[in-house]
C-alpha cells in the first residue's frame, strides 16, 4: 500500500513538473512523449527477455503439477507476481540456491547470473511489459510424471498408510521385496511421494539378503572441542517402528539407494557408474510424515532405470556425521564437527548438508595429504525447507590420505524464528524439533571395478 501511495505522489509530482516546464517554455509535449516511447522500447519485455530466464531457471518447479505454489509459464500467470519476483530474485532467495558462489562450481546450479537479475529488475521497474508475443520462446520439453523418464521397474508400498490429522508420527518403514534373482545396477532412480502434503521426505534403502562385501575406504569420526569427546552427551536416537516381521532397518550410507524431499533432484548417474541392488534384496521405504490438520493416505513409490552397460564402478553414499552433541538453550552459534578419512583415492560427485530447524550453516573442507586445504562447499544459510544435492561440475579428486572435514553451526536462540523451543537442550533425533548433523556425499573409489551387471 505504501508503495502504491508513493507511486501516486511521484506520478502527480511529475505531471505538475511537466505542466510547469511546458508553460515556462520547456520541452514540448511531443518531445517528452517521444522520449518516453524510446525508453519503453528499450526496456526488457516478458516475451523477448524475461521468459527465456523463467523457462531456463524457474518453470521446472513453477508449472502445473510441480512443487511450487504457482505456475509462471505464461505472461498472464507471471504478471500479477512481477513485483514479488523482482524482490525475490534481487535478494537471491529465488530460485533457491544456498551454496556460496565463492566456492565450487555445480552442474545443478539454478541461481541467476547478475545480468539475469538486472534484466528482471529493469523489466518490472518499466511496468512489466509483455512485448511482442511472437518473440516468446518455445517452452522447453519437460517430462510428465517421472522426471527420469519411463522407469524400467516401479516398486510401490504394498498398501496405503493412513496419516492422522494431528499429532506426531514416528518415522515409518515399509519393506518391499524386489524378487531380483541377480544383481541389478541402478543408473537413475526417482521417488514419488503419494501424498506430498504430508510427506516431508522419503529415503529408500536396500536391505541385502546377504551382506555385500565392499572394501572399506572411508573412516568417519566425530570431532569435539579441545580434541576430546569427554563432555559430549550420549546420542539419543529413538527406536523406529518396523513393519511386522521385518529385520532391522539398514541405516548405513552404502545401503541408501535414492531419496526425495522438496528441492532434491532425482539422481541420474553418468554411463559406467551405477548403484548396486543385490539379488534377493528388499527395498525399505523410510518415510517421515508431518501432520497438517487434515488426515491423509500415502502410498509412495520408486522408479528405477537400470544401467544399459556393465558399470565400471559402484556409486556409494557416505555420511560424515556427529550424533554426539548437545546444543545448549539459547545458544546462537553452536559448532558441531566431523571428518572422513580416505584410505584409497576417491572421486566425490555430490555433497548434501542435512540438519533440522536449528541448522544455520555447513561447510565442507577438503584437506589433502600435503597439508593443503580448500573449501569445496559452503552453505551459509541452510534452509531445512529446501533440501539440495550439490552436484559438482567436475568430480572432486581426493587422493589416498585425504580428509573431508564438515563443520556445522546451529542457532538455538530466540532470534531463530524457526526454533521450536529456545529453552531446550537439543540432541540428535529423528523429529524436526530434534537435530541431526550429517554431511552426505556421493563418491566412487578408485580400483573398485564392479564384477557383475545386468540390464
Amino acid at each position: 500500500m505504501q508503495r502504491k501511495i508513493f507511486g501516486g505522489i511521484l506520478a502527480l509530482a511529475s505531471a505538475t513538473w511537466f505542466a510547469g516546464s511546458v508553460a515556462a517554455g520547456g520541452a514540448p509535449a511531443s518531445q517528452v512523449a517521444s522520449a518516453a516511447a524510446t525508453a519503453s522500447a528499450t526496456a526488457p519485455t516478458f516475451s523477448a527477455d524475461v521468459a527465456p530466464i523463467m523457462y531456463g531457471k524457474c518453470v521446472s518447479c513453477h508449472r502445473p503439477g510441480e512443487v511450487a505454489p504457482m505456475s509462471l509459464v505464461t505472461f498472464r500467470e507471471v504478471r500479477p507476481w512481477a513485483a514479488a519476483i523482482r524482490d525475490k530474485v534481487a535478494a537471491r532467495t529465488m530460485p533457491p540456491w544456498h551454496a556460496d558462489r565463492a566456492h565450487g562450481a555445480f552442474r545443478n546450479d539454478q541461481s541467476l547470473a547478475q545480468v539475469e537479475i538486472d534484466t528482471i529488475v529493469r523489466w518490472v521497474n518499466a511496468g512489466a511489459p509483455e512485448g511482442d508475443p511472437a518473440r516468446l520462446p518455445r517452452l522447453p520439453p519437460f517430462p510428465t510424471g517421472w522426471q527420469i523418464g519411463t522407469p524400467d521397474i516401479v516398486f510401490e508400498m504394498t498398501e496405503p498408510f493412513q496419516i492422522p490429522a494431528k499429532g506426531t508420527v514416528d518415522y515409518q518403514y515399509f519393506e518391499v521385496p524386489t524378487g531380483f534373482t541377480e544383481d541389478r545396477w541402478m543408473q537413475a532412480g526417482e521417488v514419488r511421494a503419494g501424498d506430498r502434503a504430508h510427506v516431508h521426505h522419503i529415503i529408500v534403502y536396500v536391505k541385502e539378503a546377504e551382506p555385500v562385501r565392499r572394501p572399506v575406504v572411508v573412516s568417519v569420526r566425530p570431532l569435539f572441542p579441545n580434541g576430546s569427546g569427554a563432555a559430549a552427551p550420549a546420542a539419543r536416537v529413538a527406536a523406529a517402528p518396523r513393519p511386522a516381521g521385518a529385520s532391522p532397518v539398514p541405516r548405513t550410507g552404502d545401503q541408501m539407494l535414492v531419496n526425495w524431499a522438496v528441492g532434491e533432484d532425482a539422481p541420474v548417474f553418468l554411463p559406467g557408474m551405477a548403484k548396486r541392488i543385490p539379488k534377493g534384496a528388499s527395498l525399505v521405504f523410510q518415510v517421515h510424515y508431518t501432520t497438517n490438520g487434515t488426515p491423509g493416505a500415502d502410498r509412495s513409490k520408486v522408479g528405477l532405470i537400470f544401467s544399459k552397460e556393465p558399470p565400471r564402478t559402484e556409486v556409494r553414499t557416505g555420511m560424515i556425521a556427529n550424533p554426539l552433541f548437545a546444543i545448549p538453550p539459547g545458544e546462537g552459534n553452536h559448532r558441531v564437527e566431523a571428518e572422513a578419512s580416505f584410505s584409497e583415492d576417491v572421486n566425490v560427485w555430490s555433497m548434501h548438508p542435512h540438519m533440522h530447524l536449528r541448522g544455520k550453516d555447513m561447510t565442507y573442507t577438503a584437506v589433502y595429504p600435503d597439508g593443503r586445504s580448500e573449501i569445496v562447499l559452503r552453505v551459509p544459510q541452510f534452509d531445512f525447507g529446501w533440501q539440495t544435492d550439490y552436484w559438482l561440475a567436475k568430480p572432486l579428486a581426493l587422493p589416498k590420505g585425504s580428509k573431508l572435514h564438515v563443520a556445522a553451526h546451529f542457532d538455538n536462540s530466540a532470534a531463530n524464528r524457526n526454533n521450536p523451543d529456545p529453552a531446550a537442550t537439543v540432541r540428535w533425533g529423528d523429529q524436526t524439533w530434534e537435530e541431526m548433523m550429517i554431511g552426505f556425499f556421493t563418491y566412487t573409489a578408485a580400483g573398485q571395478a564392479t564384477t557383475t551387471a545386468s540390464r
